[in-house]
């Protein structure tokens, strides 16, 4: 390039999406690009949209018509910005259909463009035009049979790249085990950094079009997800969250379904990594060993994101799913048997398409004996392209509005009395950030200290606890805290003395 570009990513969406807008970095950074966090000192604004459902659209909508406004404000004197560029899940999904909607954006680019994402976005910033991609169905990308898929050359954004060892390694070394890193680029300096296990999914849910644009399940090799690990903990990373479609299903295209299993007391022991978090869990897929491997692995956090979606037999099976109140129910029971302290969560669709009164109060049964510690709950929607925006017995907005109001305010309660429940317990809290430090603002107020999540509670969905005294604590330490009050779902806690889990001295 004859000039540093600057490019800033806004991601929008879950976990999966933060860590291909990280790989996207590294692979700008690697070609002279430079980073910068805010799109209006950037050339180029990269927007990483999610199109999983209508609010999530509707948010990437906006995000991509603010960094237009910046574009326009620059064109006029009063900026930098000279493109934006959506990129993700609903620029995968829509292709020429968001870019035709959508002419504010200045390319929409699918996943086949992140190998090279330099090259589209130098050809956009000196005013040419990249075509906008045809969706297409990615799950035919990819063999049917899963040991197949190893072999097949798809993107797979996420999945970590590694960069090459240097040619000018020292005599005897080979380059297969030279020094190798992902290529990924941070994209800030938290504690926390999320781990893409696998990508896509197997299953034929009813409601969701994720498998049609993210493709079908494919796992990354152990030996990847244990490089980009170490890697992450040298950048200072104390906790990392695996992430995918479903993580139960890791494993199964490499030949063993178990090998999550055997893969957590690996990661455990990296050097610098404090805890490690298993999210997406199908409880349709649970089994033994893997339950009893998450319930006893040191710095392995019992807990269970549990992809339930309903209760009610009906209506899980019309969403083409599997269990029902008893045997979701039971499941939580073994969890609890194993760790009584185990974190459990998930999400619920209400007002899916012939949804009874009777079934409603099926899925109130099964929240209420649940004690789920944080619950998401959805109207349900019509998506382009999945067999339930076909099926008749659709229920009137206001219907399904009334039921989405009715089952979040009783899991407001719910999730409430479960805090209520860890009152007096001892728990482990990852310092995230103390006061003073940009981003502790929700610490402020009477219980004004630090602000952490224990061992139960995801980043982002599943509150917080709010330390009550701050003094020698550091983002990334783990310290033991007293739990002494609630404040809904977040947990206050009183350092212990002595209580350092990590056997760090402050500030180091």
């Amino acid at each position: 390039m004859p000039e540093s570009r600057t490019v800033a990513l806004v991601t929008l969406g879950c976990a999966r999406n933060e860590v291909d807008s990280e790989e996207l970095a590294g692979r700008l950074a690697a070609d002279g690009w430079e980073l910068v966090q805010e799109a209006a000192d950037a050339d180029v604004a990269v927007v990483n949209t999610c199109g999983f459902v209508e609010a999530a659209k509707k948010d990437s909508v906006d995000a991509l018509l603010e960094a237009n406004d910046l574009k326009t404000a620059a064109s006029e004197g009063g900026g930098r910005t000279q493109a934006v560029v959506a990129v993700g899940c609903m620029a995968e999904r829509y292709g020429k259909e968001l870019a035709e909607a959508l002419p504010e954006a200045d390319g929409v680019l699918g996943f086949d463009d992140y190998a090279d994402i330099s090259d589209r976005l130098r050809t956009i910033l000196s005013g040419g035009v990249h075509a906008s991609h045809t969706p297409r169905d990615r799950r035919k990308l990819l063999p049917i049979s899963p040991v197949e898929r190893q072999a097949a050359s798809v993107p797979l954004p996420g999945h970590g790249d590694l960069v090459p060892a240097p040619e000018d390694l020292p005599e005897g070394l080979a380059p297969a085990s030279g020094p190798r890193a992902p290529l990924r680029r941070r994209l800030d300096s938290g504690p926390v950094a999320s781990v893409k296990l696998a990508s896509g999914c197997d299953r034929r849910c009813s409601f969701c079009a994720i498998p049609a644009f993210r493709g079908s399940f494919i796992s990354r090799r152990p030996s990847d997800v244990l490089t980009e690990t170490r890697w992450l903990a040298d950048q200072g990373v104390k906790e990392i969250m695996l992430v995918s479609e479903n993580n139960t299903s890791y494993g199964k295209d490499l030949g063993d379904i178990r090998l999550l299993e055997t893969l957590l007391p690996e990661l455990a022991g990296v050097d610098g990594i404090e805890r490690i978090r298993v999210s997406y869990l199908q409880p349709a897929e649970m089994r033994p060993g893997l339950i009893d491997v998450l319930t006893s692995t040191p710095k392995v956090a019992p807990y269970f994101d549990l992809s339930f979606q309903h209760s009610a037999p009906g209506v899980l099976r019309a969403m083409r799913r599997f269990g029902d109140t008893d045997r979701f129910l039971e499941l939580l029971g073994t969890i609890r048997s194993k760790a009584p302290q185990a974190g459990a969560r998930s999400n619920f669709i209400v007002g899916f398409p012939g949804e009874t009164e009777q079934d409603l109060a099926e899925l109130e049964r099964f929240l209420t004996h649940a004690r789920l510690d944080a619950i998401g709950v959805f109207g349900y929607s019509d998506e382009d392209g999945t067999e339930a925006a076909g099926y008749e017995n659709k229920l009137h907005e206001d219907v399904v509005a009334e039921r989405l109001e009715r089952i979040s305010r009783l899991a407001e309660e719910l999730t409430a009395q479960r805090a209520e429940e860890r009152l007096g317990e001892t728990v482990e809290v990852l310092v995230e950030a103390v006061d003073g430090d940009e981003g502790s603002g929700e610490g402020e107020g009477e219980w004004a200290g630090a602000v952490g999540r224990g061992a139960h509670q995801a980043p982002e969905t599943d509150g917080q606890v709010i330390l009550t005294e701050s003094r020698g604590l550091t983002p990334g330490r783990i310290v033991e805290a007293k739990v002494v009050a609630t404040e809904g779902v977040d947990l206050v806690a009183e350092p212990l003395a002595g209580g350092s889990c990590t056997g760090e001295e402050a500030g180091t």
